[in-house]
């Protein structure tokens, strides 16, 4: 797994031993950033369910000011300071280990993208989607950006926000809200 674009492109990041943590495939991270690009240069990033930070990093390498990354496990937390040292961008991230939804309801920062990626299996997405709805952590032209399987729904009408269509990579779906 590698960086793909900005000042720490092809920067290699660390992956964690088994499949506790699911990666984002890169054509499916390049993708996603594609869509986004213009909405990352100075953007306050929330990377809820960090894994190994690449999505965060990838966001800090293509211009984004600060990325918060949360994880619950411990090792997860480890590898995302790892991936920040190997990328030099370690000034520009922190790292939380904690329970989302605690995070969720204790944050008092705001940010211009959320990034949500949980494990597939779980309804972490769906809990945490609609947490954000109700607490002020966006700001006014904030997205949330979320990525789940083919077959797992979320709802079209989220108050106070909009949603894309569905974007398409293989088994992978990525979907945005925009605040407003």
């Amino acid at each position: 797994m590698r960086v793909i674009s900005g000042k720490a492109r092809g920067g290699q990041l660390k992956t964690p031993e088994g499949m506790t943590t699911r990666p984002t495939a890169d054509r499916v991270k390049e993708a996603l950033f594609s869509i986004i690009q213009f909405e990352l240069p100075g953007a306050e990033v929330l990377d809820l369910f960090g894994g190994t930070g690449q999505l965060g990093i990838e966001a800090l390498s293509r211009g984004a000011k600060s990325a918060v990354f949360v994880d619950a496990q411990d090792s997860a937390c480890q590898i995302i300071r790892e991936n920040l040292r190997r990328t030099k961008l370690e000034g520009q991230g922190s790292v939380i280990r904690g329970d989302y939804l605690d995070y969720l309801n204790r944050c008092r920062s705001k940010f211009h993208m959320i990034f949500l990626d949980p494990p597939y299996a779980e309804v972490f997405l769906e809990n945490a989607l609609k947490r954000i709805t109700e607490v002020d952590i966006l700001h006014s032209d904030g997205i949330i950006v979320t990525e789940r399987p083919l077959g797992k729904d979320l709802p079209w009408d989220v108050p106070g926000f909009t949603r894309s269509k569905d974007y398409k990579y293989g088994k992978t779906l990525l979907t945005i809200y925009r605040k407003g």
